[in-house]
């Protein structure tokens, strides 16, 4: 079961996800910055930069936000030149150009932003130019896989593209043609508002926090979404409704005195969970050093003690760090480059393990992530799609509690 929980206030909102009461995912979304990934803007080309194959487009941000070149080629790679041609034949400066951002701005860099345009429905991802259909690697069933490759085929025109995802699984053809219809019909007003409007302009903007886990993670049958604001509680209510006909969606209103994440003990574990040292239930302990692209952690066995072999303490502590750092990845929003400095094991069986036992837990992350696997100093490497900084959390409560949460 997954419960959501929410807390909203005026100028945020404070969303955690658990499954089976356990912590898994967490975010903050503030009203005065809401975040930008998904977003439609017409902008204008301020400046081609030949030596980097990238371009600068003013979308009315505060920094210049970024467009490279693979992201101005098509989005099918069979239907790319094989050589990339220069930047400055593509786009010249003062180009008006509709672009959506894939990546927020973070420090000193800009938003990231593409011409590879994507409406993400519940069912499908809807890719007005991208010309191909793929199905979620999460469905296993080959026969269903092909079931649904063969409906998106039937339903997308010529040069549109549709990602089955991995909720359409078992659903029927009009079901997914409902959906389909719905974001054709989204992706025209953003091509209407972009010929009416002078760059930059907002051309459309993505789903809030809560209703994008609302559209993404959510079943009437065995979730529960528990909210302290009655009008918030509408709103996601008719936003279910509208999202689920015929079916009544499990909504809590929570009228406690004190603050929904203390009541519930999100809060204490929100700040173990941010530290830079983390315990493991076996009494280990995990080390985690950030730099803005770089995130290393270090597993030691500190307090655990376990059985007479050293190689299966070893082996039994890595196992419960690989569980441990698949959740706080989601939980901390880590992207970027990651290396996991597992403790030295003997047995190469138990090295394949506990590799196995990472991308076992990475599955439920609907982050899109790469197990690369062991490298030669025997380290475990992955990358995590980075979107936005991850550190929502710490920003909000850091100057109120003096904690550490590097």
């Amino acid at each position: 079961m997954k419960q959501m929980m929410v807390h909203c206030d005026p100028s945020y909102t404070e969303l955690a996800l658990l499954v089976d009461g356990r912590l898994v995912e967490y975010a903050v979304e503030y009203s005065s910055s809401k975040g930008l990934v998904g977003s439609f803007f017409k902008g204008r080309v301020v400046n081609v930069i030949p030596g980097m194959q990238a371009a600068f487009v003013d979308i009315g941000q505060k920094k210049n936000a970024f467009l490279y070149i693979d992201d101005v080629l098509h989005p099918h790679l069979e239907k790319q030149p094989k050589l990339k041609p220069p930047i400055d034949k593509l786009l010249r400066t003062g180009q008006e150009i509709v672009v959506q951002v894939v990546k927020e701005a973070m420090g000193t860099k800009g938003a990231r932003v593409t011409t590879h345009y994507s409406l993400p429905g519940r069912f499908i991802v809807y890719m007005p130019t991208a010309g191909y259909v793929a199905v979620s690697k999460k469905i296993d069933l080959e026969h269903e896989r092909t079931r649904l490759r063969q409906i998106g085929e039937s339903l997308r025109a010529e040069e549109e593209g549709l990602i089955l995802r991995t909720v359409v699984e078992t659903e029927d053809t009009e079901a997914i043609k409902e959906e389909l219809d719905q974001l054709r019909s989204q992706w025209r007003e953003i091509q209407t508002k972009a010929e009416e409007a002078s760059s930059p302009m907002l051309l459309h903007q993505d789903l809030s926090i809560v209703q994008r886990l609302m559209r993404d993670t959510y079943s009437p049958q065995t979730d529960e979404l528990v909210m302290d604001s009655p009008q918030q509680a509408e709103e996601a209510k008719l936003f279910l409704e509208s999202m689920l006909p015929g079916e009544k969606p499990r909504i809590r209103i929570y009228e406690g005195k004190t603050s929904i994440f203390e009541a519930h003990g999100l809060k204490v574990q929100l700040e173990k969970d941010f530290q830079r040292k983390t315990w493991l239930r076996g009494g280990g302990y995990l080390i985690w050093d950030r730099t803005e692209a770089l995130t290393v952690i270090d597993v030691n066995t500190g307090k655990y003690i376990g059985t007479d072999s050293l190689e299966d303490t070893v082996y039994r502590t890595n196992l419960q760090a690989a569980e441990e750092i698949a959740r706080l990845l989601r939980v901390r929003d880590i992207g970027g480059i990651i290396i996991i400095d597992f403790i030295d094991m003997q047995l190469e069986e138990h090295r394949m393990e506990v590799q196995r036992q990472l991308e076992h837990f990475m599955r439920s992350d609907r982050t899109q992530h790469h197990i690369l696997g062991w490298t030669r100093l025997g380290l475990m490497e992955l990358t995590r799609k980075k979107l936005r900084d991850g550190m929502g959390y710490r920003l909000l409560h850091s100057e109120e509690s003096g904690d550490d949460f590097s």
